[in-house]
């Protein structure tokens, strides 16, 4: 059965923004200014390095949408980098791959997981940053 976060995650995956409830987290694509006033800010980000046609992507969608939808990440500042089309961010962010998390608060990295699609490990990773 297709839930409706489940088609809510997939079009994220498209390369559309997951819409989520009120209480989700802030998901935006990636722009040098808005990740550095983020990080000014002091916010809890989470960078997000993905590609459409990535089926680890695709697993990684859903498990996010829900994560982003829990209260306690409802602060959190999600950016979207696109592995193909955005490869200075990728640089920036020193991804080898897409399928890259990384976690801030606000300017210091609290962590990093490549290809991990265990909804644990990816809840704990986001807990780092808040």
């Amino acid at each position: 059965m297709i839930t409706r976060r489940a088609i809510l995650a997939m079009g994220l995956v498209a390369g559309g923004l997951w819409a989520g409830s009120a209480a989700a987290a802030e998901t935006s694509n990636f722009t040098p200014e808005s990740f550095a006033a983020a990080q000014k800010e002091g916010k809890s980000i989470l960078v997000w390095i993905h590609a459409s046609w990535c089926p680890t992507c695709a697993a990684q969608a859903p498990i996010l949408a829900g994560l982003e939808n829990e209260t306690r990440f409802k602060d959190l500042a999600v950016f979207q980098v696109d592995f193909d089309s955005q490869k200075d961010a990728v640089r920036r962010f020193g991804a080898q791959i897409q399928a890259t998390l990384i976690t801030f608060k606000g300017a210091t990295e609290t962590g990093r997981v490549v290809a991990e699609t265990d909804p644990q490990a990816l809840a704990a990773l986001l807990a780092k940053a808040i």
